[in-house]
């Protein structure tokens, strides 16, 4: 069965990678199950997806907290399409703040979200594809997941808890002989998407998409790469993978980079920002979006000619040296 076949649950679809991910499935002629708490932005993302031929989609307005709102999403998937070959769990919220500072709401709603929302997903989506005897979970986490930050400490350890789950699903379908469905891990670096002024923040400082930014549909073109060809995790952006590399040789150089740059610049050190609980409790109104005004596809396209332009530069400056050789 090829990609245009498939049958795509993502959640979170309402903005963001969340959003990029629904629309690059549909790009491919997949039917798409779109799942967030914004019904007027997940009608938004429907109709930018239909835009795409042979794509399909059908909203479900959906409370990842829930588990059984979760799993009425499985049901109308099912009942749509027949079957889920792809679920995304996406849905993520944040809060920043000294570890003191953030509310205990705050913090029991982010681990409720980021990791019971992935727990229900799961629960929902893994009978279906036993049923089925194939699947792909993909679970989108964060470097955030191998490189813990100094300013949101329940972010992070939902994070490290995704990394956890996806293990621990590999080893038991392992274990009980399931070699058709997979689990499959996502780990961004800084994602230019709504997500840092949506984000709960008792820093009392503005916070900045910390530097390198990539955009939302590189991430979206990974989880795509996935089903096609299941990896146990992959890191989106060059930035994040040489820190995950760091994070696995030299764990406490890693912790005291991170620890630098997010003061330095995940921070404003000029703009100050009054405390909020962002939209962990009430989710942000109008039809949402994919970015977050943060320049991430035009940053990457500045470096990708800025790499070329100095491997150029050394082909030239090679020849040179070759012809004076000879």
């Amino acid at each position: 069965m090829g990609l245009r076949d498939h049958v795509v649950v993502v959640t979170g679809a309402s903005s963001g990678i969340g959003r990029a991910t629904a629309e690059a499935f549909a790009r491919k002629g997949c039917a798409v199950v779109l799942a967030a708490r914004r019904e007027e932005a997940l009608e938004a993302t429907a109709e930018e997806c239909g835009k795409h031929r042979g794509a399909r989609t059908l909203v479900v307005p959906t409370d990842t907290t829930d588990a059984g709102a979760v799993e009425n999403l499985a049901r109308r998937a099912v009942q749509e399409f027949g079957r889920i070959d792809v679920w995304v769990n996406n849905a993520a919220v944040n809060a920043f703040g000294r570890f003191e500072d953030v509310p205990l709401e705050d913090f029991r709603k982010v681990l409720d979200v980021n990791v019971m929302g992935y727990v229900h997903g799961a629960r929902a989506a893994l009978p279906v594809m036993r049923e089925q005897g194939t699947g792909t979970l993909i679970n989108i986490s964060s470097i955030a997941g191998a490189v813990a930050h100094p300013y949101n400490h329940p972010y992070s350890m939902s994070k490290y808890a995704i990394q956890a789950l996806g293990s621990s699903l590999r080893q038991q379908l392992r274990m009980e002989g399931l070699k058709g469905i997979h689990v499959c891990t996502v780990m961004p670096a800084t994602i230019d998407t709504p997500h840092f002024e949506q984000a709960a923040n008792y820093t009392g400082r503005k916070l900045i998409a910390m530097p390198p930014v990539y955009s939302p549909e590189r991430v979206a073109r990974a989880v795509v790469d996935l089903v096609r060809h299941p990896h146990r995790e992959v890191v989106v952006g060059p930035a994040g993978r040489a820190l995950v590399r760091q994070a696995r040789m030299a764990p406490g150089l890693a912790e005291r980079a991170m620890a630098r740059q997010a003061d330095k610049s995940h921070l404003s050190h000029d703009e100050s920002a009054p405390a909020t609980h962002g939209v962990l409790h009430v989710p942000a109104p109008g039809e949402g979006a994919v970015h977050g005004g943060w320049h991430g596809r035009r940053r990457t396209a500045m470096r990708r000619t800025a790499v070329a332009a100095a491997l150029a530069g050394a082909a030239v400056t090679a020849g040179r040296r070759v012809s004076r050789s000879h």
